[in-house]
């Protein structure tokens, strides 16, 4: 059964970084596209970044320039490094894996920019 493992949320102020990571297991995690989520208070969930097995990546408008995904097909981890952080950053961010997603969601993890 596939499992996801988001770590590496916490505070952090405006403009400030966090790298974000993802454990995979139960699947062939080379093989698939993975793809960072975010849902903030109220909102829906929407999708941030994602990588496909080649390493072609894109992102959300909202994000583009400051955030980068990548990953490590050996240790079955993907990434999210976020730079320049804004308070409309403040989210819960998750991973899967997959179009449409193959695993249950995790728990994600907590990003809250604020001063």
């Amino acid at each position: 059964q596939a499992q996801l493992v988001e770590s590496g949320g916490g505070l952090v102020q405006p403009g400030g970084s966090l790298r974000l990571s993802c454990a995979a297991s139960g699947f062939r995690f080379s093989t698939y596209t993975m793809m960072w989520y975010r849902q903030a208070p109220g909102k829906g969930r929407e999708l941030v970044a994602r990588i496909t097995d080649a390493g072609w990546t894109n992102y959300a408008d909202s994000v583009t320039g400051r955030f980068t995904i990548s990953r490590d097909n050996t240790k079955n981890i993907v990434y999210l490094q976020m730079n320049s952080l804004k308070p409309e950053d403040t989210a819960v961010y998750y991973c899967n894996a997959g179009i449409p997603p193959i695993a249950n969601w995790g728990q994600g993890t907590q990003v809250t920019v604020s001063s």
